[in-house]
């Protein structure tokens, strides 16, 4: 059995924070059970059905990273969103649009006197995690236990690589790390099933919304039902830090959606 699966297999769920128990992963995480964005998707126009289904039925293909470079980034994504509270046929695929989006060279239109094209930028991330990988404990990035993993990941949020200088020099850290993790959230939150786990309601449009004030859920919608759960122990998880190198402190269990 190779490293990666022990690490993979090793990895721990959210737990009650009262019993410390395991929770048991969930088809549908999130506080709005049995909500079912697609169970709507009748009152929507055929071209935005289309668009939602493809996000469901397609799985996109790797075009942009190479073997080495799609290893390395697959792992760093799955630190960046944890899905460790979902079965692993309901997890979404976060690296995939992301993939897409770079092999298309799509980018917001600007770009940062201090850094490199997109496509670049990543590249470079790509080698330069590997690299701390390798520096920091002689194992590639995909091999290391979640802490290790994320221990490399924060020293980058805080814009303090713990090696791989050289490499992490030709760009802006903190500026690749608001992509990095804006990409992540955008391939995530572009998924219906995640829609299901914040409860909204998908679409708009044609049909509308009508209760705009108070919270209220519309009628097609659920009320929200909150459960309480901590973050694994063997991560960083549960901790909200500034961007960069601002303050720590520690969140309250139950306050989030996914860890």
């Amino acid at each position: 059995m190779s490293s990666s699966v022990e690490v993979k297999e090793a990895r721990e769920g959210v737990t009650d924070p009262r019993r410390g128990e395991l929770l048991p992963q969930k088809v549908q995480p999130g506080y709005y059970p049995g909500f079912s964005t697609m169970a709507q998707e009748r009152f929507w126009d055929a071209a935005t059905r289309l668009v939602v289904r493809r996000r469901v039925s397609e799985k996109k293909p790797i075009r942009f990273f190479n073997a080495e470079e799609e290893r390395t980034m697959r792992a760093v994504v799955e630190r960046v969103i944890p899905q460790e509270d979902r079965v692993p046929e309901r997890r979404i695929d976060v690296l995939g649009p992301l993939d897409e989006r770079l092999f298309e060279n799509r980018m917001e239109g600007y770009r940062y006197a201090d850094m490199p094209p997109d496509q670049e930028a990543y590249r470079i991330a790509a080698m330069a995690f590997e690299e701390m990988a390798l520096e920091e404990y002689g194992k590639s990035f995909h091999e290391l236990a979640t802490l290790e993993q994320e221990q490399l990941l924060k020293s980058v949020h805080d814009a303090q690589p713990k090696s791989a200088r050289e490499l992490w020099g030709r760009m802006n850290i903190e500026r690749f790390w608001t992509m990095l993790v804006a990409d992540c959230c955008g391939s995530y939150y572009a998924h219906p099933w995640a829609w299901d786990e914040i409860g909204f309601g998908g679409p708009a449009y044609p049909r509308g919304y009508m209760r705009l004030e108070e919270g209220e859920p519309e009628p097609w919608e659920v009320n929200e039902q909150r459960y309480e759960w901590a973050a694994p122990a063997n991560t960083l998880s549960d901790r909200e830090e500034a961007h960069g190198r601002g303050q720590e402190h520690q969140t309250h269990h139950g306050q989030g959606g996914t860890h």
